[in-house]
């Protein structure tokens, strides 16, 4: 019996958010919004859309002992969020910088502060709470060693899940525990090489398969996603919505995806799920205060023609999915 449906292991940060009607060319300076503050970092959205969608969930993180990392730390409770793993202190709590275009398509700089000091040590002081949860899902806004060290102590049975992002290179280690790998374009040419990441989604999911993975999700924007395993490959169309802002999108996708799998659904299903759960987050100004909750999900489908609880609605407006144009974030 697992305590948790969903442990993820991540980064938290603080969002500076400023919109702009166009992102500066080099050496350019350019005139914004007010400064929004809002707590951020694809670990804590993570953990935040799962819990808000109704996941048992908790948080592997470490922020810093300052205003920010009060603030993260009260979003996790107030969403439901079990935050007996995040640590504090070490450095200031990790920041990052965010723009905002009027078609809601952000560009992100992250400063990783404390982020950088989650180590593997951290991850095994914390090894109950790994082998507790049915899901564990990872980013690579924390150090790429620390997230290797939570596989080690992965419970029998239970499932990996990783976005890497920001993207490097993988250690076999954690290709093969992953199912899925949910990758971008930009992230699947960066793990393969971009010699070997061949012409179409199709190509990429295949050779990222060839690679070690049990399954790989390849997430496409406004062509919805694809999704690969031994079982073969099919496409999951995305929800069309009108879209306001696509920070953390990516994050919410993600978050969905491993608490459907978890729950028993196969692959195509939480895919097809999650990019509901992404369209309905980028209809909404912010990250984490624009994840939906299961109902909400529900009646994006039911308001939109062709709408059905089972799969992806269709409608007028821009898409999203769970890695828009734009950034992964």
């Amino acid at each position: 019996m697992y305590d948790y449906d969903l442990l993820v292991v991540g980064s938290a940060n603080a969002d500076l958010v400023i919109g702009v009607e166009r992102r500066p060319a080099a050496g350019e300076t350019v005139l914004g919004s007010d400064l929004a503050v809002h707590p951020g970092g694809k670990g804590a959205n993570q953990a935040v859309a799962a819990a808000r969608l109704g996941a048992r969930t908790a948080l592997l993180a470490r922020v810093g002992d300052d205003a920010h990392g009060r603030l993260l730390l009260d979003a996790q409770r107030a969403a439901g969020v079990d935050t007996t793993g995040v640590l504090v202190g070490g450095a200031p709590t990790g920041v990052a910088l965010i723009t905002v275009d009027p078609s809601g398509d952000n560009s992100i700089v992250v400063s990783p502060g404390a982020n950088a000091r989650l180590t593997p040590e951290d991850v095994r002081a914390a090894a109950g709470l790994v082998a507790a949860s049915r899901v564990v899902s990872a980013q690579l806004e924390v150090p790429l060693e620390t997230v290797a060290e939570a596989v080690r102590h992965l419970a029998p049975g239970s499932r990996f899940v990783l976005n890497p992002s920001p993207p490097r290179p993988l250690p076999q280690e954690l290709l093969e525990a992953c199912d899925p790998l949910i990758v971008n374009e930009h992230e699947a040419k960066v793990i393969l090489g971009g010699a070997e990441a061949g012409g179409t989604p199709e190509d990429w999911a295949r050779a990222l398969l060839a690679r070690g993975p049990r399954s790989v999700v390849v997430t496409l924007g406004a062509e919805g996603a694809l999704v690969a395993s031994a079982e073969g490959l099919a496409r999951v169309p995305s929800v069309k919505v009108d879209a306001v802002d696509t920070t953390g999108a990516g994050d919410a996708f993600a978050a969905a995806l491993a608490w459907r799998l978890g729950a028993g659904a196969d692959l195509a299903e939480a895919a097809a799920y999650a990019a509901r759960v992404g369209a309905a987050a980028v209809t909404k100004p912010g990250a984490q205060e624009s994840y939906p909750t299961a109902q909400e999900v529900e009646r994006l489908c039911c308001a939109v023609p062709g709408g059905d609880p089972r799969t992806p609605g269709k409608g007028a407006g821009s898409a999203s999915d769970g890695s828009t144009p734009g950034g992964s974030r």
